[in-house]
């Protein structure tokens, strides 16, 4: 479905049973953007899978579907009277929730429904589930306080079974509270003004409700650990309720097959053997079914069925000794795309399994082999989808609290609650094999404590990397740098320690009529007016990044697999209508990237840049008279100084000069033996709040700004590789500060497949 005028939706909504008109903002008035799946969604079958994938019993109660709803003051009691009703689990912002209604700090969002227990459950205890209501939840069963929850992503779950009535019907009532941007805690790119790359806030109830029966003694979770060095898997069964002892049975199944079985008492791990496992990757995502049993004096208590995958994520050194990113022990390159999560009928919520396992689908279709899930966590069944299909994961945690350009100074409150919800994140994701790695921080946003945070992640999961900040604010820690760049690509220097990726590139822009959130107003990182210049612009795009990969370049993230609100740099349309480009030859663009190796390109500097030695460079700040570019052109009353001149609070920048005025002028002279110089190449390191132009024997081969963070490959083409010349060269270099930071480094190198 694309675009519908607001009588539908509001046809949709009154079957809903909602008691009033859709609100809209002004941008939206007059008709709304679903996608194709909206018209699959009602109140009898909302998201009726079981939402658990990792730990599944057989009996459940799905309690989705029509709640009431009333928003009132943050600060007064229990309504008596309710609105009308909203459609759980959508997001009360959202058009599904048949709500759509804004919520602020100062308001409170209430739900209330009535259930009935089946017959045959009595006598058993019941755990009542959410996957996730942002942000501060307080649960009330049958007029009774059950507990209360802080976090917007992470499933908890309350036992009720003390408040319930002995029969008849029973009531759930639930108060949620949340600041959005006006709090301190995570919340990633929501905002009650949404502009920019910054979207319509989410508040409430948003992944699904469940109550569950269980025995007295039951398995509460499982702690799955692989080990493909010794063929084993690690399975550690944690329980909950009353009573101690007993023991842990555990099973591994091939379909049918029998693979393994061993089993323990419930204070220890159990260990299975796996001899010859077939290994999970994206080329062959394969699954081992597994059966756990907890056992008290030889009967069976409680069971559970779960999953898991044989797989290894590490670095390996190449045989130039970089560092690289290697899956079950073999490199290659992981290419992703950036993946916010956002939907224009749900928001935070796809209208329905088929729609989030769709999105997993196309980005494969398209040649990625990696999802970077930026600042959010999914439903669990979104990780089920991505182990199943076989796509590999990099999970961001949420930001929050950003009070400062890069990073903050934290209150101990707010370090609190971003450090258990970073917590709860690890401990509820760990099973899943596609997930390998975990980033802490992205571009600074609320970034405090990185060395201990990323120390502490380590020891807590070291069966995946660690990145400490992805983009800008690089404190030297974690397994992988990485660094961003629009449209890009761009790179860093090969180190001793870390493994070199390129977080964030591309995001090239193309809104496609019928299909934008906004009619006007929307962006990308550059712009193009039709399919054409875009694919011929990707294509090119990826041209440029196969020899950073030669560099040392591990892996790349592509912004982004579809459009979000007034951001049209996706992919696909925001409704998942319309690919953009021939998906055929997205794929094949990909492949050949993929394929790309450590050895496939060899660079031989011509004229080094700073980043590992330190490179003298004649310079000047005073404007300087005509000519300076030019070979003869005499410098000797120029100061001399080493690369890279700038300001040292520049974000990755190498200053050994300290350059803090307007302008600076460069010249650095370099010779040419009868050497033919094949494929010449610019290397250039320039802040983004500057102009940079660069002339090679007095003409100008390459200007900026570029939204820029790292060294950039520029190459010398036509009539600019003409002027390189036999004998004296000359680089020379004009930096122009446009706003509060400048750094300038520079050189050229020849490269050979």
């Amino acid at each position: 479905m694309k675009k519908v005028r607001l009588e539908t939706v509001l046809f949709f909504v009154t079957i809903l049973g909602a008691c009033g008109p859709v609100e809209h903002t002004p941008e939206q008035a007059g008709e709304i953007m679903m996608t194709r799946w909206a018209k699959e969604v009602s109140p009898e079958n909302v998201l009726a899978e079981y939402p658990r994938p990792m730990m599944v019993r057989d009996q459940w109660l799905n309690l989705n579907g029509l709640w009431e709803y009333a928003i009132t003051g943050k600060d007064e009691e229990m309504p008596k009277q309710f609105d009308g009703k909203i459609l759980v689990p959508f997001p009360v912002e959202s058009e599904l929730s048949g709500v759509a209604k804004k919520v602020t700090e100062s308001e409170r969002l209430w739900y209330k429904r009535k259930f009935e227990l089946p017959a045959l459950w009595k006598g058993r205890r019941f755990l009542l589930h959410f996957g996730a209501v942002d942000w501060e939840t307080v649960v009330y069963v049958n007029g009774g306080h059950v507990g209360t929850h802080h976090g917007g992503y992470d499933p908890f779950t309350f036992d009720i079974t003390g408040m319930l009535n002995s029969e008849g019907l029973q009531e759930i009532t639930i108060a949620v509270w949340d600041p959005t941007d006006e709090g301190h805690q995570p919340r990633g790119k929501q905002t009650l003004e949404p502009r920019g790359f910054w979207y319509t806030a989410v508040t409430g109830i948003w992944q699904t409700v469940w109550l569950e029966p269980v025995p007295d003694r039951y398995i509460r979770r499982l702690v799955v650990t692989p080990d493909i060095d010794s063929e084993t898997v690690d399975i550690f069964a944690r329980t909950g309720g009353k009573g101690r002892g007993g023991r842990i049975e555990v099973v591994a199944k091939e379909g049918k097959q029998e693979v393994a079985r061993a089993e323990g008492t419930v204070y220890n791990s159990v260990k299975l053997k796996i001899p010859a496992a077939k290994l999970w990757s994206p080329d062959s995502p394969f699954l081992y079914e597994l059966e756990v049993v907890l056992t008290k004096d030889g009967q069976v208590i409680d069971e559970v069925s779960s999953y898991f995958g044989m797989r290894k994520i590490s670095r390996v050194r190449d045989r130039k000794g970089v560092l690289r990113l290697a899956l079950n022990d073999k490199i290659g390159f992981q290419y992703g795309t950036l993946d916010q999560g956002w939907w224009p009928d749900g928001l935070y919520r796809a209208p329905t399994d088929e729609a989030l396992r769709y999105d997993i689908e196309i980005t494969k279709k398209l040649g990625f082999n990696t999802i970077r899930k930026h600042i959010k966590v999914e439903p669990q069944r979104f990780y089920y989808w991505c182990d199943k299909l076989g796509i590999l994961v990099w999970q961001d945690m949420v930001s929050g609290d950003v009070t400062g350009e890069w990073g903050t100074e934290r209150t101990e409150e707010s370090a609190r609650q971003f450090e258990l919800e970073l917590v709860r994140m690890m401990v509820g994701l760990r099973n899943h094999p596609s997930i390998v790695v975990w980033v802490l921080f992205n571009e600074g946003w609320g970034q405090y404590d990185t060395d201990r945070l990323v120390e502490w992640m380590k020891k807590k999961d070291r069966s995946r990397l660690v990145i400490g900040a992805s983009g800008f604010v690089d404190k030297g820690v974690g397994d992988i740098h990485d660094v961003h760049g629009y449209p890009g690509p761009t790179g860093a220097p090969a180190e001793k320690g870390r493994a070199l990726v390129l977080g964030e590139f591309g995001g090239l822009g193309l809104p496609v009529e019928g299909h934008t959130w906004q009619e006007k107003k929307s962006w990308g990182y550059r712009g193009f007016k039709d399919a054409g210049a875009l694919a011929l612009a990707y294509e090119a795009l990826l041209e440029e990044l196969k020899p950073y990969i030669s560099l040392g370049l591990s892996a790349a993230v592509y912004t982004q697999i579809t459009d979000v609100e007034n951001e049209v740099n996706g992919l696909m349309t925001y409704d998942r209508a319309v690919v953009k480009m021939d998906s055929k030859r997205l794929a094949t663009a990909a492949e050949e990237l993929c394929r790309v190796g450590p050895d496939s390109y060899k660079f031989e500097p011509v004229v080094p840049t700073s980043q590992e030695e330190s490179q003298q460079w004649r310079y000047t700040i005073d404007k300087p008279p005509e000519g300076w570019r030019e070979l003869d052109f005499e410098d000797s009353s120029w100061q001399q100084g080493a690369a890279g001149f700038g300001d040292p609070d520049v974000v990755g920048a190498i200053v050994r000069t300290k350059w803090t005025g307007n302008d600076i002028w460069l010249r650095k002279t370099f010779a040419l033996s009868g050497k033919d110089i094949s494929n010449p190449y610019l290397i250039v390191y320039h802040d983004f709040e500057q102009e940079t132009l660069i002339y090679l024997n007095g003409e100008l081969v390459a200007e900026g700004p570029e939204h820029q963070f790292a060294y950039t490959l520029f190459r010398l083409e036509g009539e600019a590789k003409s002027r390189l010349r036999e004998g004296e060269n000359i680089l020379a270099v004009h930096g122009r500060r446009l706003g509060r930071r400048q750094y300038i480094d520079a050189g050229l190198l020849d490269l050979t497949d």
